[in-house]
Formats: C-alpha cells, structure tokens, sequence
C-alpha cells in the first residue's frame, strides 16, 4: 500500500512491545512509522542516549504528519531509567521545554503523547528497580500505602502497628532517595501538563503502571488529577492503568482522527460480574478502564452489536483475577461464574449471520492467555478470521493490544500483516506465555544453572530451547487447517524469561478438493 502520511514513533522503551508492537500494527496501512535506530534506544536500567533521541525527533517531525512520543524516554532515556535516574529539575525543565519546539517548527504536526507515573511495587525484587528495592521494596510499598490509608482514617490498628515497626527498620537513605526521585517526576509531569494546557501536545496518556488505591503511586495520581481539572485539559489528557500498550492506542487514535472515524465497539463480557472485577495490578473496575481503553484509541462504545463497528468478546473472570500460570488448577470463580462457551458462540454467531468484525479481549487471567477459551476458538474455526486477539501481561496491556488491532482491522481488513500479527498474539500471549515460560520457570532454567532473572543470553542455549518448544506447542494448540504459524525468530529480550522477543508468520493452508 502506497504511504501518504509520515507518522513518528519514539517508543517507551527497547522491548517488542514497545518498540516492535506499534510499528508492526502500522504496516500494511498508508501510515509510513518511522522510529529511532536500536542502538539510540537504551537496554533494560542503561538509559537511551537522550540527547540523540532528542536530535533524530525534532529532524523526523519536522515534515511529519503526526507523533507519538513516550516522554520518559525523552526525559529518562527508557521505562525503567526513570525509576533510576538523578536528575535535577532544571535539567527535566530544559527537556520539556523542546516539546513546544516541535509544534513551532511544523504547526501541522499532531503530537500525541505519555508519561508513567511512577510506580511502587509491593515486593522486594531490584530487577526492574534500585538496587535497594531488593530489600527493602516491600517495606516501602507498605510504608506508602499504609501511611496513605492513616492520612484517610482507614488504617487498621494492625497496620498502624505494622507501620511503626517498618519505621524502625527502614533505612531513612533508603527512603529519602526513593521520594526524592518521586518527587522530581511529579514536577516534571506537571510541567509537560503545562504543554497540554498552551496546545504544544494535541492528546495525552497517563498510564498507571501496576496501580494500587493506595500509596505512593495512588497518591501521585491524585495530585496529576488535580493539577488536570485546574488546568481544563480532562477531555485532552487521559489517566488510566496500563503502560506498554499506549503506543499501540495511540496509533490507533492517531490513525481514527486523520480518517475522521469513532469506531463503535460493542463489549461482551463472559461473566456477570466482569464488569466489577478489579484486575491484578490494577487500581478500579474493570469496565471503567474498558471505557477508558475505548476511548483513547478513538473509539467509543457501542449498546449493541447491531449499532456497532466491531464486536469485543471479553474474557472476564467471574469473581477475583488470578495469574494464568494458576489454570491449570479448578478454580470456582472461573468454572462456574463466567460462561466462555456462550462467549464463543455469541461470536461465532454475530461473525457468520451478521458479519460483523469481531475481536477476543483475553484478559482472564493474568500474564497470559486462557488455554480452554482458546481450544474453543480453534474448534470454532475462528482463531485466524477475528479482528484482533490480545492476552499478554496485564488487563490493560491486552485491552489496548487488541483494540488497536481491530480497529485497524477496520480500516484495512484481513492483510497479510494482520495476520502475522495474530499469529503472534497466540505464539506469545498462548504459547509461551501460558505455556513455555511456566516450563521455564519451573525448573528448566536452573537446570541448565540459570537463573529466571539471568540467562544466557538474548540468543543462547534458552532461546534455543523456547524456539523449540513454541513450534510444538503451536502445533498442539494454534495450528490447524486454516493454517499454521511459523517462528521465524526468537529472542530474550532482557536475558530473563519473563518476556520473549518473537517474530512469526501466518501461511494460510490451500484448500484441498476432493
């Protein structure tokens, strides 16, 4: 397809699905993404050289129809670097402050954009932290959130009691160095409200990165908020759960605003209470960041399939959110209080009768897609002819994969690119992410005298043997007479097992005449 319109990327970090997610969605349209070269990007806690990032940006949108930028990366060089750095406020000021400099330069040019508010997770792991969360990361989440619920007269005497005690034991260093950087990032997030505010940034994203209703985070939340009604900019600067897929939902609004289209997208739940979960890392209910998801991408939702663009079916569970790894056990809340079956054949129906495009929001479990939903889409025939399918990670990082695949689908239909995409969703969201990383973890790599946190490499003896086990698993579970999926490459992308970096591709099989 012939490109007419320059769209410019600069991802949130060097991971697929932020760096390849988004890009690979574009292909197959008229949107020609351009994005900086690997080695600009950083690698895992080293940061991006932002001062290079900064120069290829303001060459690339200079002539450029829209952007999409992640502004940690322009700031902190990466995801990660921005729980890191040391940086004063005066040097995130300067950085900011070239954000305008892009609309000045080319006053055509949409820019869309996101920003992380930093998050606090409640175990003491350093992976993707500083060094000192390793041990003390669950004594400052606790410290925060319940020190918040004390500020809101809800602690508990046991948590008071709790409180205290941790107050003995944490490091004040510890502790002061962790709110010092906090503190920066808020004020650096209050300036970038202020390019919203004067129109330098046309549309804005902040993602909650593993939310809680209370704590640091949760708190930090609240001043954002406040700062966002202040200014009048609610209705251009959106505040949700989720993180790794905002790229891909704001290609999807960038690409719905230059067609001038709101697609209409009817949700089906599988359970009743779906709509009241509250998933894993996540801070409310889970239809209030569904409308949200809908939105950000440029869509709204629809009452029915009739009025609608595009069916979701979304596989909620029934009470409370359990990890995917956790399936293969009987589990009340999912066998009996959500009804996938009716889920599949309500698509099934709405696809064959009315043949109206239709989506699975895999969302479940969580870190991985649902084994038994998915063996009913491929008896139905169905894996391979939806809009889109997404279950990796969190809640929010498949309602965002998947919307903006589907509304893309709208666009452009059942193309190659579409389908290679597909078949990526279930090599990583099914197959390794349900399947062969549970192997992985559960004791292969130490067998090999690894670590799940160290491997050997981005292309050693693992990627290797994930390579491996993918093919069979696809053939177990994906392939069938529609097709089968191939992977043509495999990596690691941050040398652990948690996440896998895969290239795939769709053959569609010949039909055969008797």
């Amino acid at each position: 397809m012939e490109k007419s319109h320059k769209l410019v990327f600069v991802p949130l970090d060097e991971r697929p699905c932020n760096y390849e997610f988004p890009y690979m969605l574009a292909q197959g349209t008229e949107f020609e993404m351009v994005r900086p070269p690997m080695d600009m990007m950083g690698l895992k806690k080293r940061p991006g050289d932002t001062e290079r990032l900064w120069a290829w940006l303001e060459q690339e949108a200079a002539d450029a129809d829209g952007a999409i930028v992640a502004i940690d990366t322009l700031l902190y060089g990466g995801i990660i670097p921005s729980r890191l750095h040391y940086l004063k406020p005066g040097e995130l000021a300067n950085r900011v402050d070239r954000l305008r400099r892009l609309k000045a330069r080319n006053p055509n040019l949409r820019l869309f954009a996101f920003q992380l508010i930093m998050r606090c997770p409640q175990y003491s792991i350093a992976d993707e932290e500083p060094e000192y969360y390793g041990d003390w990361g669950r004594e400052i989440f606790r410290k925060g959130f319940i020190s918040h619920r004390q500020e809101l007269g809800l602690a508990t005497a046991e948590e008071s009691m709790e409180l205290a005690e941790i107050d003995t034991r944490l490091p004040a260093d510890v502790l002061q160095d962790y709110l010092d950087r906090r503190a920066v990032n808020i004020e650096a997030i209050g300036r970038v409200l202020d390019v919203i505010a004067d129109g330098s940034i046309d549309f804005m994203i902040f993602p909650q990165d593993d939310s809680a209703p209370y704590g640091y985070t949760a708190k930090d939340q609240q001043k954002v908020r406040a700062q966002i009604s202040e200014l009048d900019v609610e209705l251009r600067a959106y505040m949700y759960p989720g993180a790794d897929e905002v790229g891909c939902t704001l290609l999807a609004r960038m690409v719905n605003e230059i067609k001038g289209s709101t697609p209409l997208i009817y949700p089906r739940l599988a359970a009743v209470q779906g709509s009241f979960v509250t998933p894993l890392y996540e801070d409310r209910y889970f239809y209030e960041t569904l409308k949200y998801q809908i939105m950000a991408a440029g869509g709204l939702i629809g009452s029915g399939c009739s009025e609608s663009d595009l069916v979701l079916l979304v596989n909620t569970p029934g009470e409370t959110m359990v990890e995917a790894v956790s399936q293969q056990h009987p589990f009340f809340g999912y066998d009996i209080n959500r009804n996938i079956i009716e889920l599949v054949e309500y698509g099934d129906y709405v696809m064959k009768v009315h043949g109206t495009p239709t989506a699975v929001a895999d969302v479940g479990y969580a870190n991985g897609g649902d084994l038994k939903l998915v063996k009913l889409l491929r008896q139905k025939g169905m894996l391979f002819n939806l809009a889109g399918y997404a279950g990796w990670n969190t809640s929010s990082n498949s309602l965002g994969t998947v919307i903006s695949q589907s509304m893309l689908y709208l666009h452009y239909g059942r193309t190659q690119e579409h389908l290679d995409f597909l078949a990526l969703r279930y090599a990583e969201d099914v197959c390794y992410c349900a399947g062969v990383r549970m192997e992985l973890n559960a004791g292969l790599v130490e067998q090999l005298g690894l670590s799940v946190f160290e491997l050997d490499g981005q292309r050693g003896e693992v990627s290797r043997l994930v390579k491996e086990r993918l093919g069979e698993m696809l053939d177990q579970r994906i392939n069938s007479d529609q097709g089968v999926v191939e992977i043509t490459d495999c990596f690691m992308p941050w040398n652990r097992t948690f996440e896998v970096g895969l290239q795939a591709r769709f053959h569609v099989k010949p039909p055969i005449y008797r």
